[in-house]
């Protein structure tokens, strides 16, 4: 049987490119994505690829809800949780709709996704799930105002992945997280920005270094990060934080004698 893949946000940008470099390595495809006429188009332009598409918003819990069960009624050999909107802006002016989308796409989605499939993908001993986050995760100390919470959703889509790996070690599914920088998309045109004179990865490179990061047995892949030991720094100084804790109020925190 041929290895399949649910890919969301197929529509454009890396959804697009991990769908053309699936198709191209043999996969059946389940296509996700709200825009049909794309879905169709890309359907007309790869005949030789079964495929299947589905118009589904994943801010809404009726989308969420659609998708899920596909991914725990199919034998999927591959979940590409690519699905993303921005909506950056300061917080106390982010619309509560708009916050209420971020969180749905990129973190009530990929959770519930990958939950639904999880399951068969045990059964079966085998599976990749890829959750598509971006280096924002780690900018919490540039402070970069209006991002609040575009930042931790995508800082939660990295922990999660880290944890959810961990937890399936040894039952042949495997996770990743893809953490790109600027990439060449129809992403921030959307949120109103120009960034046409900003060098940009494209989306293809970022689908190269996700689908070589799987066969090199990483977790985080960063596309655009030379030097991958500052990612291995980063999580060994959380690490230590972690197991530094004690149960006895820290002397900085003690009132000062008078």
């Amino acid at each position: 049987m041929k290895p399949l893949a649910l890919v969301t946000g197929a529509t454009s940008g890396i959804g697009r490119a991990y769908a053309e470099a699936l198709s191209a390595d043999g996969y059946d495809l389940i296509l996700v994505g709200r825009q049909v006429d794309r879905l169709d188009e890309f359907v007309a332009s790869h005949r030789d690829t079964p495929i299947r598409t589905v118009s589904a918003d994943l801010a809404t819990d009726d989308g969420v809800a659609t998708v899920a069960r596909l991914c725990a009624d199919e034998p999927l050999t591959m979940l590409v949780n690519n699905a993303g909107v921005a909506n950056y802006m300061p917080l106390d002016v982010l619309p509560p709709e708009k916050a209420r989308e971020v969180m749905s796409v990129k973190v009530v989605a990929p959770t519930m996704l990958a939950r639904a499939a999880v399951a068969g993908m045990k059964t079966r001993g085998e599976g990749v799930i890829i959750n598509v986050a971006g280096m924002i995760a780690f900018s919490g100390p540039a402070q970069a105002s209006g991002r609040v919470v575009y930042g931790g959703a995508l800082a939660y889509l990295v922990t999660m992945s880290q944890i959810l790996s961990a937890e399936l070690a040894g039952t042949g599914v495997r996770v990743q997280v893809v953490c790109p920088g600027i990439v060449a998309t129809e992403f921030h045109s959307r949120q109103g920005l120009d960034m046409s004179q900003v060098p940009r990865m494209s989306a293809q490179d970022v689908v190269t270094a996700s689908l070589r990061g799987l066969e090199l047995g990483e977790v985080v892949t960063a596309p655009g990060l030379e030097d991958a030991g500052l990612l291995e720094t980063v999580f060994q100084s959380e690490l230590t934080a972690f197991r530094a804790q004690g149960t006895t109020l820290a002397t900085r925190y003690r009132q000062a004698d008078s």
